[in-house]
């Protein structure tokens, strides 16, 4: 069958092609591509029916010679030319296992259970989100040996898996090589040296099973608290500081994980308080926020409410013994990495083990923490948390605009291409003005004023007007950022947390059961830019070495209620506020 000479008009440009009706869209497509340099996946042809797509038969077209199509799409790089790679291709097929690893959207690495140790694997996957850790630890070199001590030869034995082995004491440097050896592969990992780095510094978790075999089940909050212990006292950074030429050493922990309290303690019996014993003041660190459960909670708001008032007890100098205090704290300083742990197991004296509370306590994707904090700090936190929300309904009043236009605009395109839309004639034209121009005068002869020749605006300055307006509003949010806290690099600016990491227990004790990790997807890292694009919502889960991706309607039940999954670590990130680098671009 002969082809035939059809014309596809795409972005002002018509092209001549020669339409096989033997041979599919996708065929066509091809050829459009040649043309317009744009990938057939990002084609859209309209033809009657709707859009043309990949297996469409030609031939069912009914294409005359002559005809006209509409095409629109753009090229992925901006340019309608087809140029060779400024790289060679390297299929995956030809990659090793840790440039395979490294590709955008590989499955990441899973850790294998080494015999009841899940607790461990989740709480490792969860803190590996944090990527200022990562980075800190790639730089970490282990403090020399004390004098009078030997190295090992065990030392270095990466490529067994098995690095620092000699100098497993070292808890940041074996998980430094862990995460490394991590990245480079996407099968799950056995945390061997990990592991006995771990059960060295902290005999608890080689705890033999009560059966007898194998080691036992122990939980993931302990794990949690004794690895962040650990590195806060050796993972330290060094920062220009004020006023002298010598950099100052901080803790990493400390800067990016450690909040702060502002506390009261008070005796509860008024006896002291008329003895003349007054409420004492304190400042204190915090690495977590505790949510404490009772048969009223129900949301994380009310566990860590009850979890910043403490009943203790101890001696009264006025009343000359113990008695009950009670102590209650605000948050004074808001870390960019916030850990939550849900207060599930409780000691069960006649079973002898850790129980667990089942409660459904639900939690938020973002977290508002305001209203915890002292009135210092939200001085300085509520003027930006409610000017983020302004941007962001003034951004998505923006998205709806732009959708509903690009509604429009689509349908007349299809309307033309299917022949529906007539063309108006020149005298309709001409009547339609003689028309408007006696409305014009009437009114310019009831003393009204002419109206003056109305001036439509583009859609792309409309457009340009609506992003102009989005960055006035980013620098006017920018500006509310209080000094002090801009100068904090590892505080949260805002009070406002996303979810970025959570890990669930499942069973109804802390000494059995199974613990896993959910951690968000991170957008594609744009090696130019060093930014990442945009994130798609979804979440990885691991469960020890299997690693499957998930939907973010699977996180909304993890609030528990019995003994399935449910959160027992969240792990919050400060949502990012733009920069004045950003806002300079």
């Amino acid at each position: 069958m002969a082809t035939i000479p059809v014309i596809v008009k795409h972005q002002g440009k018509k092209y001549d092609v020669e339409l096989d009706p033997t041979s599919l869209g996708e065929v066509f497509k091809f050829q459009l591509y040649s043309l317009t340099g744009v990938e057939p996946d990002r084609q859209k042809i309209l033809v009657k029916g709707g859009q043309l797509k990949d297996d469409t038969d030609l031939s069912k077209l009914g294409a005359k010679p002559g005809q006209t199509f509409m095409m629109m799409g753009t090229p992925s790089g901006g340019g309608g030319e087809l140029q060779r790679p400024k790289e060679a291709v390297k299929f995956v097929e030809d990659m090793t296992e840790a440039e395979a690893a490294k590709q955008v959207g590989a499955i990441p690495a899973g850790l294998q259970n080494l015999g009841n140790t899940c607790y461990l694997n989740s709480t490792l996957q969860t803190l590996r989100a944090v990527p200022e850790l990562q980075q800190e630890l790639a730089k970490y070199t282990p403090a020399p040996p004390a004098a009078g001590t030997s190295g090992t030869s065990l030392g270095d034995l990466s490529m067994f898996g098995l690095s620092g082995l000699g100098a497993s004491a070292d808890l940041t440097a074996s998980l430094r090589d862990l995460y490394k050896q991590m990245g480079e592969t996407q099968d799950g990992f056995p945390p061997l040296v990990f592991l006995n780095a771990l059960r060295t510094a902290f005999p608890q978790f080689a705890q033999k099973s009560k059966s007898g075999h194998g080691y036992a089940q122990q939980d993931a909050e302990e794990a949690w608290s004794q690895i962040v212990s650990q590195l806060r006292q050796k993972l330290k950074l060094k920062e220009p500081n004020e006023g002298s030429t010598e950099a100052k050493e901080i803790s990493f922990v400390d800067k990016y994980f450690a909040g702060g309290f502002s506390s009261i303690t008070e005796c509860d019996e008024q006896a002291a308080r008329d003895g003349g014993e007054e409420a004492v003041k304190s400042d204190d660190v915090f690495l977590k926020l505790d949510c404490h459960i009772s048969a009223t909670t129900n949301h994380l708001r009310d566990g860590i409410l009850a979890g910043l008032e403490e009943k203790i007890e101890k001696n009264s100098s006025v009343l000359n013994r113990d008695a009950i205090y009670t102590k209650k704290s605000k948050i004074s300083r808001l870390p960019k990495y916030l850990t939550v742990h849900f207060v599930r197991f409780f000691w069960k004296r006649e079973a002898q083990k850790k129980a667990k509370i089942m409660r459904k306590v639900t939690f938020p994707d973002e977290l508002d923490v305001v209203e915890f904090c002292t009135d210092e700090l939200k001085k300085m936190l509520i003027p930006v948390r409610d000017k983020v929300r302004e941007v962001r309904k003034d951004e998505e009043d923006v998205e709806r605009a732009r959708k509903r236009q690009k509604r429009i605009h689509d349908k007349q395109v299809a309307d033309e291409a299917a022949g529906i839309v007539d063309s108006v004639s020149e005298s309709q034209k001409a009547d339609e003005k003689k028309a408007e121009d006696k409305k014009k005068e009437a009114k310019a002869a009831d003393g009204d004023t002419t109206m003056e020749d109305v001036v439509y605006k583009t859609d792309a300055k409309v457009e340009a007007e609506r992003a102009a307006s989005i960055l006035a509003a980013k620098k006017e949010l920018h500006a509310l950022i209080d000094p002090d806290l801009e100068k904090d690099e590892g505080a949260n600016k805002s009070g406002l947390y996303e979810l970025r990491g959570v890990v669930t227990h499942q069973g109804a004790s802390a000494d059995s059961g199974h613990y896993t990790a959910y951690v968000k997807k991170v957008g594609p890292l744009n090696p130019k830019t060093g930014k990442r694009g945009e994130e798609d919502g979804k979440w990885w889960w691991f469960n020890d070495d299997k690693v499957s991706e998930v939907d973010a309607d699977k996180i909304t039940t993890l609030s528990g209620g019995g003994e399935s999954h449910s959160a027992l670590i969240l792990l919050y990130k400060a949502i990012p506020l733009p920069s004045a680098e950003g806002l300079a671009e």
